[in-house]
């Protein structure tokens, strides 16, 4: 099986901690470029020095805010004139917890451009890369929510659900390009948003945090949480040449807790 990503430039968002930066790390080791993204400057560094480079890579990385869509179409057209990207891995952390009928119309207009248009932007920078250079592999990191709603994440529901039919067209009118596009959705793993998930849950039922901890992980078949190289591996797997008929799928990774098919 494939799964070599020597010569493979791989620009990684949202990847100065967690999911993102597991995925980095493992793409990394297989091999590919990476060029890491994310707003905090001094968290890209960090990550950058503990990139494996053994193959002689060049990693390196962009600030990017992603509540300022036309900066980062600037930074990313600067970025695609220095190279061409053969993976995109669209992350970005999720829109606060709360109720749909309760939230502000501006949350929804952040969250769409945050995730949606952002992505958008992200794409078209990248794929005429992918089309010189034949291979294209782009991920969403979204939620098992676009399987089954998740209880109070009302605007995380709705922008998520939107980025999977985005991603479904797209895989359909990027598949004769040789390019896939699929979507990975991570059940509850161990990242910082999942620590504000598990505060909010506590609140809720006026339980200690490790007693919403023990009743979450309850909710899993495999009774614990991910770490995010777990879902690292999914993501690794779905960019690499053996995945290369793979494409407009939603991937779990949640350890059976997603009830549908």
């Amino acid at each position: 099986m494939n799964l070599d990503l020597t010569h493979k430039n791989a620009l990684v968002c949202g990847s100065s901690a967690g999911i993102g930066k597991a995925s980095a790390m493992q793409m990394a080791q297989m091999g590919a470029t990476i060029t890491l993204v994310a707003r905090n400057e001094e968290k890209l560094k960090s990550v950058l020095a503990e990139l494996p480079s053994e193959k002689g890579q060049q990693h390196d990385y962009l600030v990017a805010d992603f509540s300022e869509p036309a900066k980062l179409k600037e930074t990313l057209l600067n970025a695609t004139l220095q190279k061409n990207y053969h993976i995109l891995i669209n992350n970005t952390g999720g829109p606060k917890g709360g109720s749909i009928y309760a939230a502000e119309v501006a949350e929804f207009e952040n969250a769409f451009r945050m995730h949606l248009v952002c992505n958008q932007i992200l794409v078209q920078s990248v794929v005429p890369g992918m089309q010189q250079e034949g291979y294209g592999r782009i991920i969403n990191i979204i939620s098992t929510s676009v399987k089954q709603p998740i209880d109070g994440l009302g605007v995380s529901n709705t922008i998520r659900g939107a980025v999977a039919n985005w991603s479904k067209t797209l895989a359909n009118e990027l598949g004769p390009h040789g390019i896939t596009v699929n979507n990975v959705l991570p059940g509850f793993t161990a990242t910082d948003r999942l620590d504000d998930i598990v505060a909010n849950a506590a609140r809720k039922m006026n339980k200690t945090e490790d007693e919403a901890v023990a009743f979450m992980k309850n909710l899993v078949p495999a009774r614990r949480f991910a770490a995010p190289e777990e879902v690292a591996n999914a993501v690794a797997f779905l960019v690499s040449p053996a995945a290369g008929y793979i494409s407009g799928i939603n991937l779990p990774v949640d350890g059976g807790r997603t009830k549908s098919l």
